[in-house]
């Protein structure tokens, strides 16, 4: 499995960001869009520049904090984009509802945001099979709009027990960075893992690291 794994990094806030972090081999690179309700969303306009600076074989992914159907479908239909990522509370974007746009975009490779917070988890995960390609597993805060960008880790015995109870591609984050993605994949098993707090710069710019994030890359995909 060490050879296959997957690495995705978020949030991509430039460009230039964009094209480096294609150079250092992560597979997936996410960018945050939408209409400003959440901080640090980028707008389509954004977005498409930074989705055209990513060089192949890496893809690029957009992720949608928000629940409106509406707005999704804009995003998706001015971007394009290689993944579309639905990072909304469970409570609020339903199985239901995403299954309504896999209908509308069959060919979209499509991950939902998995809220890793207590023994409903799993089922919550199950929940999506049929209608989802990935599932990510992420820490989440109670009462929260969205899934994750907490920069904490949470149960990972939970995160092997989903990944147990579904046959969907599971991709962890939560806190991992450099320092304990190895632990991570060995803890866990998973199909790929993810960061964004623990690969940002130190300042509070919410920019990437360039060095954490080919460190996160190189360790990630050499760990057995």
């Amino acid at each position: 499995m060490s050879a296959m794994i997957l690495t995705q990094i978020y949030e991509v806030s430039s460009p230039e960001e964009a094209a480096a972090i294609s150079e250092l081999g992560v597979d997936h690179i996410g960018v945050l869009v939408g209409d400003g309700s959440f901080p640090r969303e980028r707008s389509i306009d954004q977005a498409a520049a930074i989705l055209s600076a990513i060089e192949s074989p890496a893809k690029g992914s957009v992720l949608c904090l928000t629940a409106d159907l509406q707005l999704i479908r804009r995003i998706v239909l001015s971007l394009r984009p290689d993944i579309l990522h639905l990072g909304a509370s469970t409570e609020i974007l339903t199985p239901v509802q995403v299954r309504e746009l896999r209908n509308e975009f069959p060919a979209l490779t499509m991950m939902r945001s998995i809220p890793v917070a207590g023994p409903e988890s799993p089922a919550i995960a199950r929940s999506y099979e049929g209608i989802v390609d990935f599932l990510l597993l992420d820490s989440y805060s109670a009462g929260d709009k969205q899934i994750g960008a907490l920069g904490t880790t949470h149960d990972w015995d939970l995160d092997k027990s989903i990944i147990q109870n579904v046959s969907i591609p599971v991709i962890i984050a939560g806190g991992l960075g450099p320092e304990n993605v190895a632990d991570a994949i060995r803890a866990i098993r998973p199909a790929g893992v993810d960061s964004k707090t623990k690969t940002d710069k130190d300042d509070g710019s919410h920019t990437k690291d360039l060095e954490k994030v080919k460190q996160f890359a190189a360790i990630a995909k050499r760990t057995t």
